[in-house]
């Protein structure tokens, strides 16, 4: 019924490209923790981006949207949710506040993630905190509009044993350390979305369990660069990966590498590297927003807008963004496009 249970993970060949990501990802982790030492400042001012983009991208992933001036004030608690979407925004606020606050204290277990689901839709009383009810597929629309079934979760009724033999089978293997924590937690999030055990809100509690594991692992570079917004910019790999490694999962014969591929070396590793990106600009001289700025710039494969940088960096005033972009221009790095507020950028060279 699980990864754990039919030894799909104890069995796992591990190739010297997932040997090198694991070490990478514990260098930058070292690096990070120095980091953190000497540039407390630096990395609350990521914190206060990473917040906002993870409460954003997450819930615009499952077509959960609001304006950005709104998420902002949600966040900062200066307005209270006026309709479901801001709810559910809301929610996924408060579960992130307190996995960034309480993770180390967190026991993790299959009640917390009936707790935490609950606190997700807690401003929808009645939708939130226990297991679905009934039967629910994974369904992908075409560009034509025909419907397909992708994969069929556990059915409901057996769905509080399949997470509880779940919890155990991560637990057995945690204290064994038998396995590399960052397996075990992969494997975790691709063995709960094919459960899929709730009505709603899987994919958003998953990538919050996400956080939790990592930060209970020792890995909180989630806490300065949004996962989500990662795996928001990567999604069709975000899928792709969770449904070839879903296939022939309820027989235990299903492989992990696809998915443990794309969650280690471009969520987790390309976190690492973003995070060293933005503060080595910094070391270099750079402003800690100035730093933010230049990272989405170099980011953009196409034109982009001031809009475009504002959406992706929304702790960073207009009149710095402006700022920015005069600086490589200057430098001979971008040239401007067009004229007035529909006015865009490009890339030299």
């Amino acid at each position: 019924m699980n990864s754990f249970e039919y030894e799909v993970l104890r069995q796992l060949p591990v190739s010297h490209t997932m040997v090198h990501t694991i070490r990478q990802i514990g260098e930058f982790r070292g690096k990070q923790e120095l980091f953190k030492t000497q540039s407390p400042q630096v990395l609350e001012t990521l914190r206060q981006v990473a917040v906002i983009q993870s409460t954003e991208c997450s819930n615009r992933i499952e077509g959960v949207t609001a304006p950005l001036a709104r998420i902002k004030d949600l966040i900062d608690h200066k307005t209270e949710p006026q309709n479901r979407s801001e709810q559910e925004i809301a929610g996924y606020r408060d579960v992130l506040s307190t996995i960034h606050t309480n993770a180390s204290e967190m026991m993790f277990t299959k009640n917390l993630v009936l707790q935490l689901h609950r606190d997700l839709y807690q401003f929808l009383p009645g939708e939130g905190g226990y297991w679905k009810q009934v039967d629910n597929e994974i369904t992908e629309t075409g560009p034509r509009g025909v419907t397909v079934v992708r994969f069929t979760p556990v059915p409901a009724f057996k769905t509080d044993d399949a997470m509880v033999r779940l919890h155990a089978g991560f637990s057995n293997l945690l204290r064994s350390q038998e396995v590399d924590p960052l397996f075990l937690i992969g494997t975790y999030v691709l063995d709960f979305l094919c459960i899929h055990p709730f009505r709603d809100g899987n994919g958003r509690l998953a990538r919050l369990l996400t956080l939790l594991l990592l930060y209970q692992s020792g890995y909180d570079v989630g806490r300065f660069i949004s996962l989500e917004q990662i795996m928001e910019r990567t999604k069709d790999s975000y899928y792709d990966t969770l449904y070839r490694s879903s296939v022939n999962w309820h027989e235990g014969k299903h492989s992990l590498l696809p998915w443990l591929e794309y969650f280690l070396g471009v969520v987790i590793l390309g976190a690492f590297q973003e995070f060293e990106n933005r503060t080595g600009l910094v070391a270099g001289g750079r402003g800690t927003k100035t730093a933010m700025v230049i990272d989405v710039i170099n980011r953009f494969s196409g034109d982009f807008s001031i809009g475009d940088i504002k959406e992706r960096c929304p702790t960073v005033g207009i009149d710095m963004i402006r700022r920015v972009l005069r600086q490589e221009r200057d430098e001979g790095k971008i040239t401007c496009v067009g004229r007035g507020p529909q006015a865009k950028w490009r890339k030299s060279g």
